[in-house]
């Protein structure tokens, strides 16, 4: 279907970035556009060139034979740095305080702005590790996720607090938390296969105890963790079951007002 290169560079560029991390065929495309292999490269190129000077990532190519091309979402440092110090002057105020020293961020993760931004951090951060699967825990850990895993073009696995028939048989693994008490989480069988490279992506941590349960999930599935992220991470670092992770935000509480500052990410 040849046409205007204005319109053939819109229409790459949406399946590109619909479809991140997944690869897109030259030859198929420049046969679809009825134009050389060698106008769609110069056409991604031009798309490349623009994404990165957006700061919001990059576009691979393999010039061989059977070669692609496939969208990275790798937002800028200076890009996610700023958006991360406004998400951080948002949280950090009196009314956003909970009991126990937490901060509100529920309506944050649930918007799909905020939650999309986080996602493609998150697997800037870990696209290096070639992740597999991308792995969470119910329920606030989703919508980062989800993203996460749509960015890195691979499955999310959900583990949850309660057995549910529809996930099929499930691995169940019980794990102390910070209290004292010891919890169950469960994990579909049909969700992980071994050698799957695992990224365990959670909402908050403060003494770990969810991170080191999915650890032992991931262990469970004769799997490999290649990395651990995490939306928050509160400042107190003592007797926490996890010490390796990468955190986007640090929390601290002074005088009862929160204040959250930007990781060295």
């Amino acid at each position: 279907m040849r046409g205007k290169r204005t319109q053939r560079l819109i229409r790459i560029a949406s399946r590109l970035l619909l479809h991140p991390s997944r690869q897109m065929s030259l030859t198929e495309t420049a046969n679809g556009f009825g134009v050389s292999k060698t106008l769609v490269s110069d056409d991604i190129e031009i798309i490349s060139d623009a994404l990165q000077s957006e700061g919001v990532g990059s576009i691979v190519t393999d010039r061989g034979r059977s070669g692609g091309a496939y969208f990275i979402p790798s937002p800028s440092r200076e890009y996610r740095a700023d958006k991360l110090r406004e998400l951080a002057g948002i949280l950090s105020v009196p009314e956003r305080l909970l009991p126990g020293e937490l901060v509100y961020y529920t309506d944050l993760l649930f918007d799909p702005e905020w939650a999309s931004f986080l996602g493609f951090t998150m697997a800037s951060l870990f696209e290096d590790k070639k992740p597999t699967v991308v792995l969470t825990s119910e329920v606030k850990g989703i919508p980062v996720a989800f993203f996460t895993s749509y960015a890195l073009g691979v499955p999310l696995a959900v583990c949850r607090f309660r057995n549910r028939p529809s996930d099929g048989p499930a691995v169940g693994v019980h794990f102390p938390t910070g209290n004292g008490d010891v919890r169950t989480m469960y994990l579909g069988t049909r969700f992980i296969n071994p050698p799957s490279r695992v990224l365990i992506i959670d909402d908050f941590m403060r003494g770990g105890s969810t991170a080191a349960g999915m650890l032992l999930m991931v262990r469970e599935f004769s799997a490999s963790v290649v990395g651990v992220g995490v939306f928050i991470a509160s400042a107190d670092r003592d007797k926490r079951s996890v010490t390796d992770y990468r955190s986007l935000l640090e929390l601290s509480v002074e005088n009862g007002v929160p204040s959250l500052s930007v990781s060295d990410i």
